[in-house]
């Protein structure tokens, strides 16, 4: 009996990319690959990259050049990207990074098997010429469901979708998915693309416009993840608050979160990604309301002084915002609420800066992102004049960091006293047991480390007061005559 032919997933950037990554394990799964964890011990070794901003292609690069160099040195045969940097830049990357065997973009994710054996036996796949994927599908959101199986949406695969005398992994309600590690947590996309436009953002040239699962994929998928240990979800995508328009109703995720909520098995749902002009009064009334949804806000500000934000494409200012959080707050005062921020933004003033730093300084946000700004290819801001010195922009970043730090920092510290139910990710004799509770999410936001470990595994839901913080980090003592400790620890 042949050999069977080993491949590694490499995943970098974002939880969505892990979705894809997931996807493409169970359609090479599906097809006699076997996955394995090291590069090392691979006979391909694929890279899904990121191509969000200079930083993550940096990484992206790195992460290619460190797997070319395993061949020759073991078992390795060949490094292949995929992902967004690849989608990105196709021939480009292929012709500037030689050591990549392949560069395969998203139309690729549905013949990856066949892509792989064919650069695996020396042959090769040519890179593909990047286009605008915006264009498509239809501009109107309700014409794209109807024409979405014409569309690679890597991360939106059923076990239809696979080739012929393939069957799913497992089970009629098994996904176009395979786990690649045991996290009680996994991540389930809910749409793809985005249909804004905001300046400063390449990211809907190459994930095209937004279209939404189906919430019986999204339902049955997370039905799977149960089964398969998980106990927390995150829903992903480029904008969670459009989900449902290209549907017919903009308001489905009020109606869908209940659904997935009583799933059983599943703790926790958190949605991510959430855009500020766009939030409903319905949409916050079920995340700061229905059990088992985590009342974590996950808004995109990126800055809060007005000319900056028109100059960026976006709407609001920072008294609006601070209204919008203060209507979370009215529903749920225990709330998690993280965003991220551009300062050095094209013809960003002094006054502007000092406007952010308003906004950030009465905000309480528990988790806190800033970013220097830099051109994007192919994005309107690059075209902008006022472009700002970059020891302008370095100083500027440094400084808002250090402030977000400092008041990150106050924010854990007014949860001391509080009880937090954490799900337990982490255990181990010498480093501790450590989980999140409701207002983190997974490596963003920080964790809560418990100062007792006794009886505790991974995904065991544990209420637990805090009774101290170490930066963002909070450390909480478990409550032993808890509910959650009742039924899961003494099982």
């Amino acid at each position: 009996m042949p050999e069977r032919r080993t491949v590694a997933l490499v995943t970098l950037g974002c939880a969505r990319n892990e979705v894809d990554s997931e996807e493409l394990a169970g359609r090479l799964e599906a097809d006699g690959w076997q996955l394995v964890e090291d590069a090392a011990d691979a006979d391909v070794a694929v890279v899904n990259t990121c191509g969000f901003v200079e930083a993550a292609k940096k990484d992206s690069v790195d992460a290619l050049l460190e797997a070319n160099d395993l061949k020759g040195h073991g078992r390795t045969q060949a490094v292949v990207a995929v992902g967004c940097m690849a989608e990105r830049y196709g021939k480009e990357l292929a012709e500037a990074l030689p050591e990549a065997d392949g560069v395969l973009g998203f139309d690729d994710y549905t013949d990856i098997s066949d892509r792989l054996q064919t650069i695996l036996s020396g042959g090769s796949h040519a890179a593909h010429t990047p286009r605008d994927r915006r264009k498509l599908l239809p501009i109107s959101p309700v014409e794209r469901q109807a024409v979405s199986e014409e569309v690679a949406l890597p991360g939106h695969g059923a076990p239809e979708d696979l080739p012929d005398g393939l069957a799913p992994a497992s089970g009629p309600r098994a996904p176009l998915r395979r786990r690649l590690d045991g996290s009680p947590v996994a991540s389930v996309k809910l749409a793809s693309g985005c249909d804004r436009r905001c300046s400063f953002c390449a990211i809907p040239s190459f994930r095209g416009s937004f279209i939404s699962r189906r919430p019986s994929d999204v339902l049955n998928e997370t039905r799977w993840l149960a089964e398969q240990g998980v106990k927390e979800i995150m829903l992903v995508s480029e904008n969670n608050t459009s989900y449902g328009k290209d549907l017919g109703d903009i308001r489905l995720l009020e109606a869908l979160l209940p659904e997935l909520a009583e799933v059983d098995g599943i703790e926790r749902v958190r949605v991510s990604y959430l855009q500020p002009a766009e939030m409903r009064p319905g949409l916050i009334d079920v995340l700061t309301s229905t059990p088992k949804v985590a009342p974590y806000f996950d808004l995109s500000f990126q800055h809060s002084a007005p000319g900056v934000l028109r100059a960026m494409r976006r709407f609001g200012d920072t008294d609006r915002f601070l209204e919008l959080l203060d209507t979370i707050r009215s529903k749920a005062p225990e709330a998690g609420v993280r965003s991220n921020f551009i300062v050095g933004f094209p013809g960003e003033s002094e006054a502007d800066l000092a406007e952010l730093e308003r906004f950030l300084n009465h905000a309480r946000l528990d988790a806190i992102g800033v970013f220097g700004y830099s051109d994007e290819e192919g994005t309107e801001a690059a075209t902008y004049d006022g472009k700002l010195d970059q020891e302008v922009v370095d100083e500027r970043l440094a400084r808002v960091s250090r402030l977000a730090e400092e008041l990150v920092s106050q924010r854990a510290e007014e949860r001391v006293g509080e009880t937090v139910r954490v799900l337990v990710e982490f255990v181990d004799d010498e480093d501790g047991v450590y989980g999140r509770a409701a207002h983190q999410a997974p490596e963003t936001d920080g964790q809560v480390l418990l100062t007792s470990g006794e009886g505790l595994s991974a995904g065991l839901m544990v209420d637990a007061k805090v009774v101290g913080t170490e930066g963002v980090d909070l450390v909480a003592e478990p409550l032993r005559g808890s509910l959650a400790w009742s039924e899961e620890a003494g099982r």
